[in-house]
Order: C-alpha cells, then sequence, then structure tokens
C-alpha cells in the first residue's frame, strides 16, 4: 500500500519540481514558437527572431532582479519608474560631460557604471522601507513607483532627455551584435547564468529561498532575513539601471513618461510564467529567463497577427492568470 502511493506521488511530485525549475516555461515558449512559425511566415526570419530577443532582453534584466525579490517574499513596483529614473539622470548627468560626443570605451563603462549605480539606490531605498521600516513591500514599492516616475518628468521637464547626437563606444555597444546576436541579449543570458548559480548554488541565495518560504523559521535558523530582503531590491534595482543603459544605448534618448512604462508589470509576468511563487519561496532563474521569452514571442505575434494593441495587454493578463491556475494545480496534485 505504502509502495503504491510512493510510486503514484513520485511522478507528480517530479512534474511539480520541473514545472518549478522553468521546466513547463521553456516547453510554453517551444509550442508557442511552433504555432507562431505555423501562422505566420515572418516569424521564424532571423531578423525577426533576433528583434524578439532583443525586445525580451530589456525587460528580461529587470526580470530577473525581480525574480530575486518574489523568492525572497516581496514584490517591486517601483522597477519601471527606476527604469526611467536611472536612464534620464545617467543620461543629463553625461551629455554635460566635455567630450561626451566622442567617448571611448573608458565612457561607456563609466555610463553602465552610473547607471547601475543609481537603480542601486533606489533599489536601496526600496529595500530601507521594507527591511527597516517594515512596510509591506505592496504598499513601499508603490510609493517610490510614483517617487521615481515623478524625478523622472522633472528632470527631463516632462519631455525626453536631449539627445546629445552621441556617436561613441555607448551607441555602439547598445547597437553592436557579436556573432550576429544582439549585445543586450548576450549580456542578458550571461547575467542569466551567473544568478541560476548565485539563486541555487550560494548561501546568499539559499537564505533569500528560506526567507520567503517562512520567515519566522529562517530567523530561527539564524538567517537575517532582513539584510537578505535589502540586497534582493538593490540587485533589481542595479538590473534594472542597467537595462536603461542598454535601452539608452539603443535608442540614443529615453522619454521620462514612456522609458520602462509597465516594465513592473511584465517582470511580475515573467516571473508568475516561469513558476515563481509570488507567496515567496521558489523561483527560477532559467524559469524567468523563459517567461520572458515568452511575452517578448507573444507581443510579437500578436502585431504579426494584426490584434488591437489596445488588446495586448488582455492577452498577457490571461497568459499570466492561466500561469497561476496551472501551477496552482500542479502544487496540488503534488
Amino acid at each position: 500500500m505504502d509502495a503504491k502511493r510512493t510510486g503514484s506521488g513520485g511522478p507528480r511530485r517530479a512534474l511539480s519540481r520541473f514545472a518549478a525549475g522553468g521546466g513547463a516555461a521553456w516547453l510554453a515558449l517551444a509550442a508557442l514558437a511552433l504555432v507562431c512559425s505555423l501562422s505566420s511566415p515572418v516569424f521564424a526570419r532571423p531578423a525577426n527572431l533576433l528583434n524578439v530577443a532583443r525586445q525580451s532582453s530589456y525587460t528580461g534584466l529587470v526580470a530577473l532582479g525581480m525574480t530575486f525579490v518574489v523568492v525572497a517574499g516581496g514584490i517591486d513596483l517601483s522597477v519601471g519608474s527606476l527604469f526611467a529614473f536611472s536612464g534620464v539622470a545617467a543620461a543629463q548627468l553625461l551629455s554635460a560631460l566635455p567630450g561626451a560626443a566622442g567617448g571611448g570605451a573608458a565612457f561607456a563603462a563609466a555610463c553602465a557604471a552610473l547607471c547601475a549605480a543609481l537603480g542601486a539606490a533606489g533599489g536601496a531605498v526600496n529595500g530601507a522601507l521594507v527591511a527597516a521600516g517594515r512596510l509591506p513591500p505592496f504598499i513601499a514599492t508603490l510609493g517610490t513607483y510614483s517617487l521615481f516616475r515623478s524625478l523622472s518628468l522633472w528632470l527631463a521637464d516632462s519631455g525626453s532627455v536631449p539627445s546629445p547626437g552621441w556617436d561613441n563606444a555607448v551607441t555602439r555597444f547598445g547597437q553592436a551584435a557579436p556573432l550576429g546576436v544582439p549585445s543586450p541579449v548576450w549580456i542578458l543570458l550571461a547575467l542569466a547564468a551567473a544568478l541560476g548559480v548565485a539563486l541555487s548554488r550560494t548561501p546568499w541565495g539559499r537564505h533569500a529561498v528560506a526567507a520567503g518560504a517562512g520567515e519566522r523559521v529562517a530567523r530561527f535558523a539564524g538567517v537575517r532575513v532582513g539584510r537578505v530582503r535589502f540586497a534582493t531590491y538593490v540587485l533589481a534595482g542595479a538590473l534594472a539601471g542597467l537595462s536603461a543603459f542598454l535601452a539608452l544605448g539603443r535608442l540614443g534618448t529615453l522619454s521620462s513618461s514612456n522609458a520602462g512604462l509597465f516594465f513592473e508589470l511584465d517582470a511580475i509576468a515573467a516571473v508568475v510564467i516561469g513558476g515563481a511563487s509570488m507567496s515567496g519561496g521558489r523561483a527560477s532563474v532559467s524559469g524567468t529567463l523563459a517567461g520572458a521569452f515568452v511575452l517578448g514571442v507573444l507581443s510579437n505575434a500578436l502585431q504579426l497577427w494584426g490584434v488591437d494593441p489596445s488588446l495586448q495587454g488582455a492577452v498577457k493578463g490571461l497568459a499570466i492568470v492561466l500561469s497561476v491556475l496551472v501551477q496552482r494545480r500542479a502544487a496540488a496534485a503534488a
């Protein structure tokens, strides 16, 4: 009798682990790509696939940071506004520097570092409000969502940052495609690999999972929950800033009102589609990566199919709801 129960539960638990590890998201991506290829001859063209990958990389970087916030039991609604703030502030500061129009690799590195530092500073504000201020993450980041967006609008006078006409390493890097693959995609894949190891193989990653799975138990086990959560918000902010740098290099300018708009929703959607639990304690960097590509492919497919842009948000919302329902049934079955 016991052997029968063990045998029946094994496959279910294995299926649940497969879904939680991001396997289901990759299968969904493959199925969606197949449907798109059969329904539109344009989709499978290399130029279109590379464009989808490039567009997915900006929100994908933000989603990687959101993965750590969510697995530690939090949420960050401010990453889109922080994307705009770090990009706008960095562009204005660097445009004022003499010789910006002809800057080389050192200038590009300084721009990337400045964007990431501004994002990390904003993430530190979020982390302090949650960890030290004991504010609920939803309330804290809802407030900073408005704060960072307002600062962006103020810095740019409610418009776009003035394009300095850069012809330097920043724009060359943002528009480069080593081995035919856009540089933002390489950055996304490299960081996903590194952060996947950090989440699953380092004490900090395990502590983040423990903090989200059960704060009281984690504290009894010696985990400094406040510090761990603070660090996840700093990481999320830094990645939002880095994503802004890549977008700035690609476009040469950023709009204070539209830059990063709804990035927080796309990031949360990618994390959920990737198999994470919104209550914390379970997430997968690999699944989040697949979730970001699912959203990118879905947006591209809706455009190719001629779906009204006003309805694209509804399709994304349905995808999120269906993902949560599937995960809940898988968890119940396990």
